[in-house]
């Protein structure tokens, strides 16, 4: 009786051990090069420091340093991280969901997105308060952003065909579980940027109401670049639009991790807060 009850623990660290693997050989091409990006940037801020080059301070949404010549901030700053424990967090939380989502729309349209409206919608939108409404400056690093964003297109594919949890004798709009999200991390970290997450989030409940939709880019012409380029055959892991698993903006993972909200660090003037 002993040996099966030491056998069956270890039976079951294989066995998630095996799932794991075979979960991240599964990831597909650009969920892949999305963390790799992440993981090498904050490689290169250690590197950096003997280069006397700030990578944060290079590549952080700074509102007051936008301009023609620094709008690559709009999307440096989601791959740009604190440190190996802020990157860690949220690239767990980062990746389930960007995997679903490419296995659901294909790889070029999550190209598209993810380095278009996805980075800078909300990224806009951040500057905009902050500057001309709020009249502050504060620096904003991380990928939670998308994080909240993903998780808001969940929320409203979920509210579609289950529009309420109930707690006690109360109807809570399953909607609203990451605005609620968005609030417990602002209040256990207040540090995080609440406005950045709450930008992301905005962007996806707008594109899972289907209001921004248009801004995908047309399947027949992802179709056309796949056919031309042979993407399919050339790149392993490669999802094309006829593969995708789900019409477009289909079912997110609603189990997956929360987002890892930013940690204030020094180094840029004026900075007090990380993510989103």
């Amino acid at each position: 009786m002993a040996a099966q009850t030491l056998h069956a623990p270890g039976t079951a660290v294989t066995f998630n051990t095996q799932r794991t693997r075979a979960y991240l050989l599964k990831l597909p091409l650009f969920t892949r090069a999305t963390v790799l990006i992440i993981v090498l940037t904050w490689v290169l801020t250690l590197v950096g420091k003997s280069w006397n080059w700030d990578v944060k301070t290079w590549g952080a949404l700074i509102p007051d340093e936008i301009g023609i010549a620094t709008l690559y901030r709009i999307n440096t700053f989601p791959f740009i991280h604190l440190n190996i424990f802020h990157t860690i967090l949220n690239i767990v939380a980062f990746t389930p969901l960007l995997e679903r989502f490419e296995h659901e729309h294909g790889t070029l349209t999550s190209v598209a997105l993810f380095f278009g409206p996805f980075a800078t919608i909300p990224g806009l939108i951040y500057v905009f308060i902050e500057r001309f409404i709020l009249h502050a400056n504060t620096p904003v690093i991380g990928a939670s952003m998308w994080v909240f964003l993903l998780l808001g297109m969940e929320a409203i594919r979920t509210y579609k065909t289950n529009p309420y949890f109930t707690i006690s004798t109360y109807n809570i709009p399953t909607w609203i579980t990451p605005l609620l999200l968005v609030v417990v991390t602002a209040a256990l970290l207040p540090s995080s940027s609440f406005l950045g997450h709450l930008a992301g989030l905005l962007v996806g409940y707008g594109f899972g109401l289907g209001y921004l939709k248009f801004l995908a880019p047309p399947e027949w012409a992802l179709r056309f670049i796949e056919g031309k380029l042979n993407l399919l055959g050339r790149l392993p892991h490669y999802v094309s639009v006829d593969q995708k698993t789900f019409g477009r903006f289909g079912v997110l993972p609603s189990s997956a991790s929360s987002a890892e909200a930013g940690i204030p660090f020094s180094g840029i003037s004026g900075g007090q807060r990380l993510g989103p």
